[in-house]
Parts: structure tokens; sequence; C-alpha cells
């Protein structure tokens, strides 16, 4: 539409200008008529070879006896008038004087021209939004209504604690009595807190949906604009438009573009930022109530919004909206699922427990990818090899199988993978391995991916001690087979993840003696600087830190490199195994270890169904590839 009123807006303008210049331009025959010198007029009219003259200022259009015509220009002095008289030939004349209103459309379509195209660049400034040009103040909120698709909350699972949360407020929507009599009131805002991905804007539009009411949205950043004031004037004709639809319910994505603290930043108390806050909270609760209306906002970043927007009487109810558990995980799956043929293999339990940690859009990808693989090679329904190929492809990135490595890179790549797998097998409190590859996947040449069998909550100063031995058993596997000297770099992904959760140890989690119970992470790392709340640490403390860090990875390399050295044979013929298999399974890895064959011999057994409790479960936060990193671990979720 907006690029339809352009191409109009410009075709009139020329048309226009067209019109204007033929209306001014004089006669077209002038441009057809052929231009002689005055003294060939002169000798033609002496031979009588002139049929008829038309007089036009300073022009001299005659036509001659073939009744062609040519067009000169006489001098000032010349009179010509008196000498085709006395030749008897037909003179006529045309007015040389403009109307009033040529002259007044030949003033004005200079400013005409200037307006129109004030208009068109205002316009595009303000993205063709409300009242074009003049509509600066005018708010971005769009109203969805039942036309572009009704959500309610049987399309939203997983978060049963949230929907219960805001289950009220539909309630008041519906039926706003029930809770008046008793002199309740609703609440007036809620914001819905959690990481991306959760749903939380699908749960706010599955409010408006049950209780049938507008449902007004609108981006944090659409409140801020280049000129001061624009902000606090659209959140004014936001909660206006909101009062004539009321009861309604108006959404702010991402508030915290709008909503952080303020005094925090530069500008001060001028800042258009602030200002637009000012007014959001004054609408919400000032002087004057907004009976009917409801203010549900979005944020992955509750830390950084300013504390009066979270006061009661504003956003009186905060709702935690958390990445979902296995049964939530199973009911999202199935809503995603309803229009993916699924074939009679395939069990969204197993699916469940192999996903934790997903959030809904990641199982709204995975079940994406799986069909889009189902599709690729033909298939009429989703199997669950196309579940499985698609959670590698989530979890560790799309296979390289053209990249090109020699012998030695490929052989290198396998005993640092056999590493990680060996001592995560070996340490108890490891997370079972999923899978291990020397295929290059994304940034990685390989990887070795452990999985937890249950949803993690938290870590144990033992289990992070034992992650870090696995982590950093892929260097200590490099010096084993090659020595020292022939390291290559291909832990610096492991040295990277080991020293961030060494750090997360002893700067936050208060799981080293000698540094003690105490939070050095935002003075260490600067975080915020120190105006903004850190402290200072001295000198000595600082190096206390860094030798505890360096002593938990020191340590953790000690114990991959003992159990590597104890178990070299099954170390060996893992790295075997994938030399010549690329990719095992975590069943196969335990068969290979003990030197039997990958597949079972009779009983039919598919490793890779995703049934064993080892291949179920996916990392609380997901691996992330690194380039030329040989052993890729998730890092643990904080």
């Amino acid at each position: 539409m907006g690029n339809a009123r352009n191409v109009a807006f410009w075709l009139v303008l020329f048309l226009l200008i067209l019109a204007l210049f033929n209306l001014f331009s004089g006669s077209g025959n002038t441009l057809q008529s052929k231009t002689l010198k005055y003294s060939e007029f002169i000798s033609a009219l002496e031979d009588g070879k002139i049929s008829q003259v038309t007089l036009d200022g300073e022009n001299v259009r005659f036509r001659d006896a073939d009744g062609k015509e040519y067009i000169t220009v006489k001098p000032q002095d010349a009179e010509v008038t008196q000498l085709l008289i006395e030749k008897g030939i037909p003179v006529a004349a045309e007015s040389q004087e403009q109307s009033g209103f040529q002259t007044f459309l030949l003033s004005l379509l200079p400013f005409a021209l200037l307006i129109g195209v004030w208009i068109y660049f205002m316009n595009r400034m303000q993205g063709g939004g409300k009242g074009g040009a003049m509509g600066f103040g005018k708010s971005k909120a769009k109203m969805l209504t039942e036309k572009q698709g009704r959500v309610t909350f049987d399309d939203v699972a997983g978060i049963d604690e949230a929907k219960e949360e805001l289950q009220e407020i539909v309630e008041f929507l519906r039926h706003p009595q029930k809770f008046s009599r008793l002199g309740g009131q609703i609440p007036k805002g809620a914001l819905l807190v959690g990481p991306p991905g959760t749903g939380k804007t699908l749960l706010a539009r599955a409010i408006a949906g049950e209780a049938g009411v507008p449902f007004f949205t609108i981006s944090g950043s659409d409140f801020v604009e280049m000129f001061v004031g624009v902000g606090a004037s659209r959140v004014r004709d936001m909660f206006e438009q909101a009062k004539k639809n009321a009861p309604c319910i108006v959404f702010i994505d991402e508030i915290d573009a709008v909503g952080r603290h303020r005094g925090a930043g530069y500008g001060g108390g001028n800042d258009e930022r602030e200002q637009t806050l000012n007014q959001l909270l004054v609408e919400m609760d000032g002087f004057e109530a907004n009976e009917g209306v409801i203010i549900i906002a979005a944020t992955n970043r509750k830390d950084v919004l300013d504390p009066a927007l979270l006061r009661p009487g504003r956003f009186d109810r905060q709702v935690t909206v958390p990445n979902p558990d296995i049964k939530g995980r199973e009911k999202i799956l199935a809503v995603h699922a309803r229009k993916t043929p699924l074939g009679p293999d395939v069990d969204l339990r197993i699916i469940a427990r192999g996903t934790p940690g997903f959030s809904g859009a990641d199982l709204a990808n995975l079940v994406n990818e799986a069909a889009l693989t189902a599709a690729r090679v033909g298939r009429r329904f989703v199997t669950m090899d196309d579940f499985e190929n698609a959670k590698d492809k989530v979890m560790m990135g799309a296979e390289r199988r053209s990249m090109v490595l020699t012998d030695d890179q490929k052989e290198k790549t396998a005993y640092h993978e056999a590493g990680h797998a060996v001592v995560g097998l070996t340490l108890p409190k490891c997370d079972p391995v999923y899978k291990a590859t020397i295929i290059p996947r994304g940034g990685a040449l390989g990887m070795v991916v452990s999985l937890p069998e249950i949803d993690r909550l938290n870590w144990h100063k033992s289990e992070c001690e034992e992650k870090l031995a696995m982590t950093m058993a892929g260097k200590a596997a490099e010096i084993i087979k090659y020595g020292p000297d022939d390291v290559s770099n291909g832990p610096a992904g492991d040295i990277q993840q080991a020293s961030g959760l060494a750090r997360a140890m002893v700067l936050r989690w208060g799981m080293s003696d000698k540094v003690g119970n105490v939070d050095y992470e935002q003075a260490h790392e600067g975080y915020m600087g120190n105006a903004a709340g850190g402290f200072s640490i001295s000198a000595a403390t600082k190096e206390l830190i860094e030798d505890e860090v360096k002593r938990l990875i020191d340590d953790a390399y000690a114990k991959a490199f003992e159990i590597l050295t104890d178990k070299k044979e099954e170390w060996e013929r893992l790295a075997k195994g994938l030399l010549e298999y690329e990719t095992l399974t975590g069943e196969q890895i335990v068969r290979v270890i003990k030197g039997e064959p990958p597949e079972a011999d009779d009983d039919g057994d598919t490793p890779d169904d995703g049934t064993a409790p080892s291949v179920t479960a996916i990392p609380k936060t997901k691996p992330k590839s690194r380039r030329g990193d040989g052993g890729l671990e998730p890092e643990p979720s904080t």
C-alpha cells in the first residue's frame, strides 16, 4: 500500500507539471514549424508566395502557396503589418497577455512542488505512519482482531503456572462484577519475564483471544524517535486509543527498550527515553484511572527496568515464563506437530526427554527441521530418524562433509574426541555421552556432546570438577598421543570453556575455600564500572582468584591425564572406531570401547532410536561450535 501511494503521488505530480507546461508553452504547432530568416520571409512576401500570416509578438508564422507553415522572428523596428496589408495578405494576431488564473497557477507551481516533496520525505521519515508527515506523535500500536487469527490457551502449552496466573485477567475481562462485588481490583499490569522464545508474546495474544477483547500490540522501540517529545506523545495517544476500545489489552513487547533505569545513561533527566518512561508511568497509575485498560509487557532483562515500573499499581503481577519441563515440552511438541503428519514410530515423549532446556521456539524449530528433512528425501510423513537428524542439526550444526581433511587431521580429531568420551564415561557425575563425531559441523572439526538425563536445575562442586576434567581431556589426549611439542590449537575452545566454568565456581558460586563466599564477578571483570555499584578489590585478591582458577583447571587436566593413561587401550579402541565409523552414539561408543561392533548382532536394537538413557537428553545450554575445536562441551546453565 505504501509503495502504491508513493507511485501515485509522483505520477500525479508529473502529470500536473506536464499540463502546466503545455498550458504556458504556447501552441504545439510552433514546434512543427520550419524556421526561416527574416530576409527570406521578405523575399517570399515580395514574390507573392505567402498566403496567410499570424502575428504572435515577435514571432511571425506564415503559410506559403503549398500550405507549408514557417516561422520567423521580426526585428523590433520592422513594420510588417502595414506591408502585409498593402500586399492584401490575410493577417491574424494572438494576444500576449495571460489570464489571471494562468498567472496564479504559474506563481503557485514552485510552492506546490516544494510542499509536495517535503510531504513525501517527511512521510518516508515516519515510515508512512498514521497522519503522514503530521503524525509524529501518533501511536504506532496495531490492533489485532480475530481476522489475524485467534489464539487461545489451547495454543499455549508447557507453561501451565503462567497461564494460571493470567487466567484471572481473562475472568475479569469476561465477568468484572465477579471481582468488583468483593472489593477486588484486577491488576493494572502484568510483566512477563523469561528467556527468549518461551512464548511471552503468544501468551499475551492468548489472553486477548480468550477474553474476546481488542488487543493492541507495540514494541518498546516504537516509542523513541529522533524528535524530542515524540515518545511521550505516542504514549498518550496509545492510551487514548485504548480507552476508546476499553476493555482491552495493550501489549508492549521488549519494554526494556524504553523502561530502563532513569539516570543511568547519557542525557540526564532530559533524555528522550526518560521522558517517554515518565509519561508511561503517569498513564499507568496517575491522577486519571485507566479502567478496563490492562497493560501486559514482556522482557527477558528485568534487572535493567526502572523500579517505578515494578511497584504495585503499575505492573502489579510479575509472571515468570521459564523454559518448559519434560511434560511441557511434550505438550508443546504436540501443538507444533498438529499440521505435521507423523510416522508410526514417532514418540513425542521420547523427543521431549531428549530436549531438556529447549524453549518453545526451539521445539517449533525442531519440528520444522524434521519436516524439512523428511520432505528433502521425499517422505510422506516424518519419522523418528528425521527428528534425530533434526536434533543433531539444531544441537551441533549442519554437517560439512565437503570439507577436505588430511588423514593426520582426522586422526588427531579422533583421538581428541575419544579422550573426551572416555573420561566422560569414566567419571560417574559427568552427563552421559550422547554422541561423538569427527565429521565437521558448524565451526568445529568434531565434537562430543554429553547430555543430562533429566532437567538440570543446579550444579554441585563435584559435578563441576568432573566436568572440568572431561573438558580438558581433549588436550590431555593429544599430549599423551603426540607429545607436548605436537599439541594443536584444537583445545582452544576447551580451554575457553573450562576457564569460564572455573571462574564461575570461584567468582560467583563460592566453590573455593581460599576465596570464600563473596561475589567478586563485577569487581573482577569491571562489569558496569565501579560507578554503577561495583567495588574495588586488591591486587592480592585478584592474584588469589586467578591462582584458584588455575588450580581447578590444572587439577582437572591431571585427572583427565591419569584416566586416559590408565584406560589407554579403551581410548585407542574408540579413536580407531571413530576413524572407521565417523559418528557413534552413546550405546555404540560403549560397544566399541569393549571391542564389540557398534551394532547389535541379533536382537535388532537400534542405538539411534532415542530410547537409551544416554541418548535421550541435550544440555541445558546447547553446544556452541568453535572453529578448530576438537572437544566441544556444553556450558552449564547458571
